[in-house]
């Protein structure tokens, strides 16, 4: 309700940090009457004001109410101004009450507006009360019970007693009155030395009865059947007695940390703390170690408490969760695998426990290639593994987030026969088949990828039928916890799997204390003497449990360094829609026990990675043996035109060619040649270590065989460049002085710098063989392989360099060598009479030359001139037209004696034609024009046998009809006799 701001009725208003406003009242005393009737009247003018917000509650929220005596109240959100002006506040705010000085609140300390217009739990008052020290609230080797439970207020009452072995001294029962104190001294529990019973022992335990893991529905029980056990045992703990004092935490941290409070403030001290859940176990091993408390665990297993800098006295019967790494690497080994990849939900355990396994695989020589997390959804995550080509794939998440990758798993085909995949074990037989909104996919989709995965999982009951230090086999443990939980279905009790670890953890601590007793006695020390600034009986409790081994329910129960459990792990693989175990491994012994029922979608065990198989890639052998053929031929040939050209080499023309230069070419062609056999050499024929030599004869075969065939052609197109391409005064000086020296010295000059270059490259950087890697090749056949090919060759660190440094010079003398055959086409020289020919046509010029003329001259035989025509061409037609005249002057010889046999044949038959006409024809002539002098075309034509005659020019050689200036003056008949007497020309 709404009250105005007015300190004489001791309702003063302040304003806290935040801007959250406090109403607090006082006491209002008076003995004014006039202040009296002033109090009644503001009543009276403010009922009306109480009356309305009663009524409009219901309208859509809850009046404002009055705080306790000696309290306020803080208004979320509202500030001094608003919370004058308001009367009703809405639906779902909340208020909350604060005391002032030492008060505490008893009661609600927070009221919410309901809906029908009233604030919750308004039938429990709200009080703020004195608080009395608390250190009356423990006792030391004592219990206190305090009535009501809660802080120590005024009205608490505190009821002393003390254990067994001890005597109270003052009273057992002490008040806290309104002034916040106690009416009684604090009393004291002193020993009592004449006492043979047994003297209490407390454990302070944390069971998480709901929450996350409600593991202590099940480990509580077994944890009190141990104590039974062991408080009826007379060899362990003789003289004492083991008791639980357990808190449900819920698996909170923040729960936690005020149930811990409560135990480590409130009697009997606790000798040991026994916490469930990684969260909670964090902090309580955390917190402990400031108390010199031990911490003993029987459901952690966040990798992070392995840390024995941050958590000194911590030990657990609840292996970590990086036990299942050596399990993993022992596989891994065992298929030969060396790349996995992984995928984990983001949190601190799995995270943990990745980077364990990814120190463990280093150090075996495994890689892990990929390594994926996701915080909600997984989609991504499993694409990056489909990208990366993952076959190996441990996944870290827990059941719900099991569900998704592994749908998404089937979307992106991350399975078969090819793909296996390593899961947590502690999930439902049945998870993949549980329906779950949250995922798209069937049952029938889920079984199908899941199919064939391997889980390893801690083992946590004793496969084999042994008795351990309890006496008890695990088959009759079982039996027992079931009788405890009245019949309940193991599956829908929280922890049943851990239970064994809790049973176990019992024994450990009664094994360590037992042990302890005589090293104390000897200190003159005992149990009972422990406190919470007592570090000898807390080393002694140590050095007891860090050498502990005995035989449980669980297991072999042994602690390695950091405290955490070492136990066997449960190998399973889903075959056929169910978990079958295949093998156990005991990471203490390493000793793998293999069932070899195993069972793959494939052949075997898929591989780690596409397997990618090198082949090396050779020449054909069939190319190879036809282009060596060929080879072969053009050195065949080079040594018949090296013979050649040395048989004959007295012939004229042969020696102004420079027979020297071109055995110099022949040389070097079949020295460029040979280099065929060594490129086709590869490591099909020699081996390995012999590469380098034979990187060497292709080097130096090509680059001296082409200096030695180039280079004498070089030469001769340079020195008739030299000696016909200057002014004509300098020309005559220089064409009697070619000297055959000069023409070898400039080959032996490119020979040299060639030798050299090739020389410096071997020694500073010698050629050596390279294995050149290939685009890889996928196989016909549906193989799970690659090939990649291989291919070797020589090569060098600076292959480069040295190919840029040989192919310049080179390619200069190329463009050189074309320069100076472009600016010499002209010219032509007997003294060089081929430097236009370049290869084998030297050769081909040769024969040639020999078959046309058919002559032979020796250099003896004729002088040795060195000239020069302005046209070569013009010499070829010489040549050809002094042929074909000596060929016409014969025929027209042969056709001037026919024409004579025609003319004499023609005259007989003119005579005897006029021997016999008649008389009557001479009657007939006297009136006939005379005769013409012309003899009849038609007798002028050729006998039977030859071709019709022709006067067209055409007909006869070109170099007959423009060649009249050939025929000697003396000739019986000349071109004109002939045309004017119109004799045709007969041919053969």
């Amino acid at each position: 309700m709404f009250l105005p701001n007015n300190p004489t009725l001791g309702f003063p208003w302040r304003i806290p940090p935040g801007g959250r406003t406090v109403i607090s009242t006082e006491r209002i005393e008076t003995n004014n009457p006039e202040m009296a009737r002033l109090l009644f009247l503001i009543i009276l003018c403010a009922l009306p004001s109480l009356v309305v917000p009663i009524h409009n509650s219901s309208a859509g929220g809850c009046a404002i109410i009055r705080p306790p005596r000696d309290g306020g109240i803080r208004y979320r959100g509202l500030t001094q101004e608003q919370i004058r002006s308001v009367q009703i506040l809405p639906v779902d705010y909340e208020i909350e009450y604060i005391c002032r000085g030492n008060r505490v609140i008893v009661g609600p300390k927070v009221r919410k507006c309901l809906p029908n217009g009233t604030w919750t739990d308004m039938t429990q008052h709200s009080r703020c009360l004195l608080l009395c020290p608390r250190v009356w609230t423990s006792l030391e080797n004592g219990r206190v019970t305090a009535k009501p439970p809660g802080p120590p207020v005024e009205g608490t009452v505190l009821h002393y007693s003390c254990h067994a072995g001890f005597i109270l001294e003052g009273r057992n029962i002490s008040h806290c009155t309104k002034l916040g104190k106690w009416d009684a001294p604090k009393p004291t529990c002193l020993y009592d030395r004449n006492y043979t019973g047994k003297k209490k022992l407390y454990i302070g335990a944390l069971f998480p009865m709901s929450g996350g893991w409600p593991g202590g529905q099940a480990c509580m029980p077994s944890a009190q059947m141990a104590l039974d056990l062991v408080n009826n045992r007379s060899d362990i703990l003789p003289d004492y007695e083991l008791e639980l004092i357990h808190y449900d935490s819920m698996c909170d941290p923040g729960e936690a940390t005020k149930l811990l409070y409560d135990l480590l403030y409130t009697e009997p001290i606790k000798i040991v703390l026994m916490p469930g859940c990684s969260g909670v176990s964090t902090l309580v091993a955390e917190a402990a170690r400031m108390w010199n408390l031990i911490v003993l665990s029987y459901g952690s297993s966040s990798p992070a408490l392995s840390n024995r800098q941050r958590f000194p006295t911590f030990f657990r019967t609840h292996p970590s969760a990086t036990l299942h790494n050596p399990t993993r690497v022992q596989l891994f080994q065992k298929w030969k695998w060396t790349r996995i990849a992984t995928i984990q939900q983001t949190t601190e355990v799995f995270t943990s426990t990745l980077d364990d396994l990814e120190q463990r695989v280093k150090e075996a020589g495994i890689e892990i290639s990929v390594r994926q997390s996701f915080l909600t959804d997984p989609a991504v995550a499993v694409k990056n593994l489909k990208r990366q080509d993952a076959r190996i794939i441990v996944g870290l998440f827990y059941e719900t987030e099991a569900r998704k990758v592994f749908c998404e798993v089937f979307k992106e085909k991350l399975y078969g026969k090819k793909y296996v995949w390593f899961l947590i074990g502690w999930y439902a037989d049945n998870w993949f088949k549980i329906k779950d909104p949250a995922i798209n996919c069937t049952v029938e989709n889920m079984t199908e990828a899941v199919e064939g995965h391997v889980t390893t999982e801690i083992v946590m009951l004793n496969p084999e039928t042994v008795r351990g230090v309890s006496n008890m086999t695990s088959q009759e443990f079982l039996a027992a916890l079931m009788s405890r939980l009245g019949g309940k279905n193991p599956e829908e009790t929280g922890g049943f799997q851990e239970a064994p670890l809790a049973y176990d953890a019992v024994w450990a601590l009664a094994l360590a204390l037992n042990k302890t007793v005589a090293p104390l006695k000897a200190k003159g020390r005992r149990l009972e003497d422990f406190n919470y600034n007592n570090h000898d009986i807390t080393s002694e409790i140590y050095r007891a449990l860090n050498t502990s081994s005995f035989e449980g329910v669980s297991g072999q129960v042994v602690f390695d360094a950091q405290g955490s459990r070492m136990a066997m792990t449960l190998i399973e693989q889903l075959q056929g829609g169910s978990y079958k175990k295949i093998g156990y491994y005991d990471s203490s012994q390493k000793n793998l026990s293999w069932f070899g029922n195993d069972v793959w979608i494939g052949a075997g065990p898929p591989a780690d990675r596409t397997v990618v198989i090198e082949e090396y890639r050779f020449l054909s052998q069939k190319l190879f043996a036809a282009v060596s053929v060929f080879a072969g031929l053009g050195i065949l040939l080079g040594i018949v035109c090296l013979t050649f050209n040395i048989y004959n080499g007295n012939v004229r023309y042969i020696q102004n060619s420079q027979p020297y230069l071109n055995n110099m070419t022949a040389v070097g062609c079949m020295m460029a040649l040979a280099a065929v056999f060594p490129l086709g050499i590869d490591g099909h024929h020699v081996h390995r270590s012999q590469f380098p030599v034979v990187c060497q004869f292709r080097l130096w075969l090509l680059g001296l065989g082409f200096s030695l065939a180039y280079g004498s052609m070089f030469t001769k197109i340079w020195w008739v460049h030299t000696l016909f391409t200057k002014k004509d005064e300098k020309k005559e000086k220089k064409k009697q002085h070619l000297e055959p020296w000069k023409l070898y010295a400039t080959v032996g000059v490119l020979l040299a710098i060639d030798f050299l270059s090739l020389m410096i490259w071997q020694i500073v950087d010698p050629l050596h063989i390279t294995v050149e890697k290939f685009t890889k090749e996928a196989p016909k056949e549906d193989l799970d392989v690659l090939i990649q090919p291989l291919l070797q060759h020589c090569s060098s660190e600076k292959m480069n360099t040295w190919l840029g440094v040989v192919y310049g010079y080179k390619g200069l003398l190329l463009l050189l060598g074309i320069f100076l055959a472009y600016e010499t086409k002209s010219v032509s020289t007997e003294k060089i009479n081929d430097h236009r020919a370049v290869g084998m046509a030297i050769y081909n010029v040769a024969m040639r030359r020999l078959i046309t003329r058919g002559e032979w001259q020796s250099e003896q035989q004729d002088t040795l001139k060195t000239g020069s025509s302005t046209n070569n061409n013009d010499e070829e037609k010489s040549r050809q037209l002094e042929r074909e005249n000596r060929e016409l002057q014969k025929i027209i010889q042969e056709k001037e004696e026919r024409v004579s046999a025609l003319r004499n044949q023609l005259a007989e038959r003119q005579a005897l034609r006029n021997r016999r006409r008649p008389s009557t024809g001479q009657n007939q002539n006297h009136n006939a024009p005379p005769p013409s002098s012309q003899p009849d075309p038609k007798s002028l034509l050729p006998p039977p046998g030859y071709p019709n005659p022709t006067t067209d020019n055409h007909s006869l050689p070109p170099s007959f009809s423009n060649s009249s200036n050939l025929y000697p003056a003396d000739s019986k008949m000349s071109r004109n006799h002939c045309h004017n007497s119109q004799i045709p020309l007969l041919y053969k």
